[in-house]
């Protein structure tokens, strides 16, 4: 399951500005999702599908790393995350953050598929691989997998593997990532812009969902048109703005009356983390509380929240060879014991 690659590139071209990569056909033969670990997806896919439908009355949560830097630290994360998921599967439906790209404002490390090695050497190669590998290991424990899609030429190396996706704030706006989620089985969170404003998710929202004809890469790297029927099952993603938070009563109410003006599902997920705990991971619980009352409440447009967290809690800077095990390279994020405690509050809350 472990062995390296071993790829054929002899009739590709390389040079010192282009270096050649594995197509999404090399790794997925190299790495096959069998059929059991197909049909558990599609039944993970399935789960969420049903909340976001309102045939499951669960809260989707979708916690984890801000993203993965040590693929050993984000498996036994995982395997805390199995243990909790008994105790509170009947209330919530946990499914891991598995972020391995990630969007810079400006510059630095870009995630575990673009440097693996956190070195600056940019082994893209082995980067996907090391990251298709994650993903499918992860998915075969139980736990869906969530992720953003960041580089639409990446999508193809993951998508068979991915229960949930995010599109970012930064990147709901382009057209090249609506198109994307058109195609995609997964369900897909629009975030609302940077500045705080919903009008770009929701008309990502109204794009994503309907069929597209447009530019794309075959499984083995060719350029295709590829056609697609459409993405049904996209939400709303609050993470707050420039302005402040927007997971308040006032704010999801007129989330929810925007959405339905726009003939949209009144369905919103809760992003904990960002501006809606001004960038204080020790402000996520309370963000997650008022969700949670809301709910209680009657606010059934409130399918779920996203949360950051870790083995360990907070942040460090990227020093390689001196780096603490389990604990974030980039957003600060909350320790394991505070996420399972916090969690399993939540399903005794939602047990009524």
């Amino acid at each position: 399951m472990n062995a390296p690659m071993t790829l054929n590139t002899a009739d590709r071209t390389e040079s010192p500005s282009h270096l050649a990569l594995p197509t999404p056909a090399d790794l997925r033969r190299e790495l096959p999702v069998e059929p059991p670990l197909a049909e558990r997806i599609a039944a993970q896919r399935q789960a969420i599908r049903d909340i976001l439908e309102g045939r499951d009355d669960r809260l989707l949560v979708v916690v984890g790393p801000c993203s993965i830097h040590d693929p050993a630290a984000a498996l036994a994360y995982a395997e805390h995350l199995v243990a909790l998921n008994r105790r509170v599967e009947d209330r919530l439906l946990l499914v891991m953050r598995v972020y391995v790209e990630k969007p810079r404002t400006t510059v630095g490390w870009k995630g575990l598929a673009y440097d693996p090695h956190l070195d600056g050497s940019d082994d893209m190669a082995g980067g996907l691989t090391i990251s298709r590998r994650l993903m499918r290991d992860i998915a075969a424990l139980g736990l869906p997998v969530a992720t953003e899609l960041l580089q639409p030429m990446a999508a193809a190396y993951f998508d068979d593997l991915i229960a949930w996706a995010a599109i970012g704030a930064r990147t709901t706006e382009s057209q090249i990532h609506r198109e994307l989620a058109s195609g995609l089985e997964a369900a897909v969170g629009f975030k609302n812009a940077t500045d705080g404003g919903i009008g770009v998710a929701i008309d990502a929202m109204r794009s994503a969902a309907h069929a597209h004809r447009h530019f794309a890469m075959d499984p083995h790297g060719g350029p295709v048109m590829r056609e697609t029927a459409g993405n049904p099952h996209t939400h709303l993603v609050l993470r707050g703005g420039h302005a402040g938070p927007n997971y308040a009563t006032d704010s999801v109410a007129a989330s929810r009356r925007a959405l339905e003006d726009a003939g949209l599902p009144a369905r919103m997920l809760v992003d904990c983390s960002h501006a809606n705990s001004a960038k204080d991971h020790r402000r996520q619980p309370e963000v997650l509380r008022d969700v949670l009352a809301q709910r209680l409440a009657g606010e059934t447009g409130l399918v779920g929240v996203m949360l950051e967290g870790h083995l360990a809690e907070g942040k460090q800077p990227l020093v390689p060879g001196g780096l603490r095990y389990g604990v974030s390279i980039t957003d600060a994020c909350l320790g394991w014991e505070d996420t399972a405690a916090l969690l399993e509050e939540a399903a005794r809350q939602l047990r009524g």
